[in-house]
Formats: C-alpha cells, structure tokens, sequence
C-alpha cells in the first residue's frame, strides 16, 4: 500500500516478505482506499475476518449494487448477469443458489474426476522434455484447469481459449478503476447464447443440469443462471491457476521440501493447504457492505461502509499461525482461509485441492531436477485485487 494506504503493486509480493504480517502492523482493521477510489475498511486479523466472514450485517448483495466490484460502469441487469452469484448474494437467494449449485457440483462428482484429470495433467507434461525451458503459467498452470471445468460444464471445446481470456481479463479487473466493460457484455452474450443452445440440446453436463433445475424448477432466475455459470468457471479454473503457479514457485524456493514430497506423497495433501495459507490464490474475499452500525473488533463500522477482508494477512496473523512465514506442512495449528469461511466457503474448494495435488505431484515426479529458470528476486507477480500468483513461472526441466 502507498502511504495514503491505497491498495497498490507493494501488497504483491512472495512470501520471501511477510506481508500478512507488514499489513496486520496497521492493526488487525485500518481504513484504505481501492485502486477504483473506494474507500474501504480493511480486516486483516484472522480472529477479526472469522468475525467478518460470518457476519449478516456485512451484506454482499449491498456491496455488488454499491459497484465496488466494476466501479459502477455496467449497467444494472448486465452487473447481475455477471456478478449476481453466490458469492455476491445473501440469504435467503444465497441458501437457494448454494442448495442448487451443490446438488451439481458435488465433492463426490468432483472426485469420480480424479483418473480423468490424472490422464489429462500425464498428456499435459508429455509435451516436455528435460532440458526444456517452460514458461509453467501459460503451458500448464492455465491450460488444464480451463480444460477441466469446461469439462465439467459441457462448454464446447472450440470455445474453451475464449472462455479462460474473458474469465482471466474479467477476474484481473474487478475492483479497479479500468473494469472490462467490453469483455462483461462479450462474455454475458456468449452466456446467453449458450444457454439457448444447451436448451435445445441438453447434455449432461452442469450447465445442462443447471437449466433444467431453472425451467422445470423455477430455481433460479435468468441472471443468476448465467452469473451462477462465471462463478463456477471462476471457483473451478482461477483459484487452481495460481495455486499451481503458487506452489510450483514455493517448492523451487524450498528444495529439501520438494525431494521430501517426491519421496513420500502422502505429505503432498498437507503441503497444498500450506501453500493455500501462505500464498492464497484469492488474496481478499468478496467485499461487503454494512447495513448497520456496528464494531467489529475495537473499530466502529458505519452503515453503508465498504468492507474487504484481507485473507492472505489472516493467514499469516503471528497470534493464529507461530512462525506464520515459514512452509510447513505438518502444521497442525487451525484452519486457513484461503477458501473463505461460512456460508461463503468456495464451493470449488475440492476440485482445486484435487487439480493441485496431482498437477504438482506429477510435475515433481516426472521432473526431479526442476527449478527456476531466473533468479526468485527477478520474478513479478498480478496486481489485480482478487488474483494473486506469479506474472510468469519459468522453469528447467530436469
């Protein structure tokens, strides 16, 4: 942050500098600024976000029509169309959209997945070849996700590089002063298109399954139809792109830890959720408005104030985690947030778990010698608001 504490390229740093703790130093909520202009409360104590998290006076659906997320450039009915998910809505249209979506996308769903997506990170690698340079981002940590959830959803493989360069641009400008007006209406049409096409010709993918729950149900409305399907290509392809890049970029920062994960797997799963704390793929939570006064923590939060939950400071708060800096796998102390917390817990919190831990557990594999290809102190990492992994991931393959 600048010393106006606006939300800038300093926040955006590896975990060689411990800037959950450098922003937890303000106190566990300070006042700041978005980079749209917004003002904002910032929570980044673990002990205070758990508190916001889980607060009904925070309203997500107050924030979304306040136009933090897009800076109040789209239109209405074209925000909702895109944005009108769960993750921006309340109960009770939350706890009917939650109820929906997890009968489809189930953890059980997800984990009959498990040899398809073995194959297809095995075909992935077969590409390289040791000796290789690979930029990992954009030949690997980016493809297979987005070929996973479109998978998953029935999204026409045609269509697939169009639907991840939307998704990416969409996600990178939330929150900024430069929202991607053109990419939402292009995406939204696109969905709306698509929608009517699976209509005609139902598979039994999810969108398919999402359909029919809104015409034979009247489950959902038309936006939340299509807002529902960004979030799921968001919570099942964005998050497992930087927690691959994340963990890839840890591990070549940590050998001794990436030779004990090659020789005994069965740490690898405990190794992904420290990765998840100490780089957290979505760095702030979905922000909230305030429907009424209150205190959260020692500090007064005013109606109609816009508050942002720092997850990665909350996952490297000294009073929850010891030694909150250092990767370790066997930790044993709570729970991370890198998935949010209550009734905001990312649904694609196991499809994410399950791409990671086969995407880097066969990288390591099939690679024992792999390592960075330029110095750590040389890499850059995203600016956006809600994205946080490496700009690029260059590696020698080995």
């Amino acid at each position: 942050m600048d010393l106006d504490g606006n939300i800038t390229a300093l926040d955006k740093v590896s975990v060689n500098v411990d800037t959950g703790n450098e922003r937890r130093d303000r106190g566990p909520v300070y006042r700041s600024t978005l980079s749209n202009g917004m003002p904002v409360w910032t929570v980044a104590g673990y002990d205070e976000a758990i508190a916001a998290l889980n607060d009904s006076r925070l309203s997500a659906a107050a924030m979304l029509a306040a136009g933090a997320l897009d800076g109040g450039k789209l239109e209405p009915d074209l925000r909702d169309a895109l944005l009108k998910g769960l993750t921006n809505s309340d109960p009770p249209d939350h706890t009917r959209l939650r109820r929906l979506v997890s009968s489809v996308f189930t953890a059980r769903r997800v984990e009959a997945m498990r040899p398809w997506i073995a194959r297809l990170t095995e075909d992935l690698i077969d590409g390289f070849a040791p000796g290789d340079r690979v930029e990992l981002m954009t030949a690997f940590a980016e493809p297979l996700p987005i070929l996973v959830i479109s998978e998953l959803l029935g999204i026409p493989e045609a269509d697939r590089p169009r639907v991840r360069d939307w998704s990416r641009t969409i996600i990178s400008g939330l929150g900024s002063p430069d929202f991607p007006v053109a990419a939402a209406v292009e995406f939204v049409d696109y969905l709306r298109d698509l929608i009517a096409d699976r209509r005609e010709h139902p598979d039994d993918a999810l969108i398919s399954g999402l359909i029919r729950a809104r015409d034979e149900r009247d489950a959902l409305t038309a936006n939340e139809l299509t807002s529902t399907i960004f979030l799921m290509i968001v919570a099942g392809h964005d998050t497992t792109v930087s927690l691959i890049g994340n963990g890839v970029y840890l591990l070549m920062t940590q050998p001794d830890l990436a030779v004990r994960l090659r020789e005994d797997a069965g740490r690898l799963p405990g190794a992904i959720e420290e990765f998840l704390r100490l780089e957290s793929p979505v760095p702030t939570a979905n922000m909230r408005a305030a429907v009424e006064s209150f205190d959260l923590g020692d500090t007064r939060i005013s109606a109609g104030d816009l508050v942002a939950i720092d997850l990665q400071a909350a996952n490297r708060d000294s009073a929850r985690f010891t030694d909150p800096a250092r990767l370790d796998p066997a930790r044993a102390q709570g729970r991370h947030l890198a998935f949010g917390h209550g009734i905001h817990f990312c649904l694609g919190a196991p499809l994410a778990r399950l791409e990671g831990e086969l995407a880097i557990g066969t990288l390591l594999r099939r690679f024992p010698g792999l390592r960075l290809a330029v110095p750590a102190a040389e890499m850059t990492w995203s600016q956006a608001t809600f994205v946080h992994r490496p700009d690029a991931l260059p590696l020698m393959l080995a």
